[in-house]
C-alpha cells in the first residue's frame, strides 16, 4: 500500500502475536476514499507467518494502536483472505470506524449518491 491516495493512520510500532513474537509494523493506512466498509492496511517490515491475519492477539494489538491515535469503537475482523499478503494484513473496519477515518481525510463516496 503505497500510493498518493493513502492516508497514514499510524507510523512504525511493535506488536506481539499469539506466539509472543514481536513484529515490526511499518505503518497502518487506508485509501483516501471508498464506499462504506473501510479496509485497513497494516504493512510489516518482515514476512509474516501464513495465516497471521487470523491471529487475534496480533489483531487486538493493531486495534489498540489505532485507539492510541484516536479511534474509539469496537474491534476489527480480518478482510477477505485473498487480500492478505506476506508482509500485509488487511482488516475490515466496523461502521464506527468511519467517523475516525473521516477525521483523517477519508471520503465516503456513497454519500455522493444520497
Amino acid at each position: 500500500m503505497t500510493t498518493d491516495s493513502d492516508i497514514e493512520l499510524s507510523g512504525p510500532f511493535q506488536a506481539r502475536d499469539a506466539s509472543g513474537r514481536t513484529l515490526e509494523v511499518k505503518k497502518i493506512g487506508i485509501f483516501d476514499e471508498g464506499y462504506g466498509i473501510i479496509d485497513v492496511y497494516v504493512d510489516f517490515k518482515d514476512r509474516l507467518e501464513p495465516g497471521a491475519f487470523r491471529d487475534g492477539v496480533l489483531t487486538r494489538a493493531i486495534v489498540e494502536r489505532l485507539r492510541a491515535v484516536g479511534y474509539k469503537g469496537p474491534d476489527f475482523g480480518h478482510s477477505d483472505p485473498g487480500l492478505q499478503e506476506s508482509r500485509l494484513i488487511v482488516l475490515e473496519a466496523p461502521e464506527e470506524f468511519s467517523a475516525f477515518a473521516k477525521s483523517r481525510g477519508w471520503k465516503n463516496l456513497a454519500e455522493d449518491f444520497e
